[in-house]
């Protein structure tokens, strides 16, 4: 895992430039959301209670999965210099623990008079389904 945030500047990005990078979502990292959060609802935390709903098991906590655009905004695109304005997600799929997860995000806007950027972000798994998609507008600070 990168633990060095990139530091790109403003003027360097460009309409088109992408990241991605994958994560597996294990049951410990729902466990740690749960205790961070307090949000142990059956669906995400008891096995037996999951496994006689729609989903047949446990599923991960929307909240954790949406976490990850904010890896790919602080450490990937653009970097060091962000923040974070607004995000709007949508949710497609339910995830599952022990899913293998790409999150992805593309630069589709940039307005230069603020220094924001409107990157696309998009979670699919392995099998290419979207399970989380979504916009996300940051400021790229000086």
């Amino acid at each position: 895992m990168n633990l060095k945030a990139v530091d790109l500047n403003y003027q360097s990005i460009f309409i088109g430039q992408s990241v991605s990078f994958n994560r597996i979502i294990t049951q410990d990292d729902v466990t740690c959301f749960a205790r961070l959060t307090g949000d142990y609802n059956p669906l995400h935390m008891d096995i037996e209670y999951a496994s006689k709903t729609e989903y047949k098991e446990q599923i991960v906590h929307g909240m954790l999965i949406c976490s990850f655009f904010s890896t790919l905004i602080s450490m990937y695109l653009p970097g060091k210099k962000c923040l974070l304005l607004n995000q709007n997600i949508n949710y497609r799929k339910p995830v599952k623990i022990n899913e293998k997860l790409c999150i992805f995000g593309e630069v589709i806007q940039k307005v230069d008079a603020m220094h924001l950027l409107v990157i696309k972000s998009l979670i699919t798994n392995n099998k290419k389904e979207i399970m989380l998609d979504g916009k996300i507008t940051v400021k790229v600070r000086e």
